[in-house]
């Protein structure tokens, strides 16, 4: 089987608080992919609570976004559409939750690749390709850049070199 992990796809990171032109661009590109894509897809949620700017990330990124129950917060509903499952909610750039998903499925049925996509490749699009790494080690990973927008397009290409370096290609 093949698996589809698709980050943070939320309004605060395409046209909200932390929205770039570049996120909002890549949009029918990623909702392309996910209703064609033929294999496992699986939805991650960046989630915080009123108390963001007292967490460690709130202090180091003093911008509100994510809070949980907001538009910001909700995943593009067109996408949703084509969910397999409910999106893995997450306080953090990477879901520990996704690298255990990510076993099970393989014990049920072999998983032959992994394609990431989504908002912002380098930062949490990033962090979930490594967990993926470290929790499927033996499995090929790939980040697709025509469907990930970084914080800058520079951040963007860095992050793709930086994923390349350990083994996970860029498609």
């Amino acid at each position: 089987m093949k698996v589809l992990i698709i980050v943070d796809m939320q309004h605060d990171f395409i046209d909200g608080s932390l929205g770039t032109k570049e996120a909002v661009a890549i949009v029918p590109r990623v909702l392309e992919r996910v209703k064609y894509f033929d294999g496992y897809k699986i939805f991650t949620q960046d989630t915080h609570g009123a108390d963001y700017l007292q967490t460690e990330e709130g202090k180091n990124l003093p911008v509100p976004h994510c809070i949980k129950g907001t538009k910001g917060w909700q995943i593009l509903p067109e996408l949703l559409t084509h969910a397999d499952e409910p999106a893995l909610e997450k306080e953090t750039f990477g879901s520990m939750e996704l690298g255990k998903k990510l076993q099970k499925l393989n014990q049920k049925e072999k998983v032959e690749s992994i394609e990431l996509l989504g908002l912002c490749t380098d930062i949490c699009v990033m962090a979930n390709a490594l967990i993926a790494k470290t929790f499927m080690p033996n499995t090929p990973i790939f980040a697709n850049a025509s469907c990930s927008a970084g914080v800058t397009p520079e951040s963007h290409e860095r992050a793709l070199q930086a994923m390349e370096v350990c083994h996970i290609k860029r498609c």
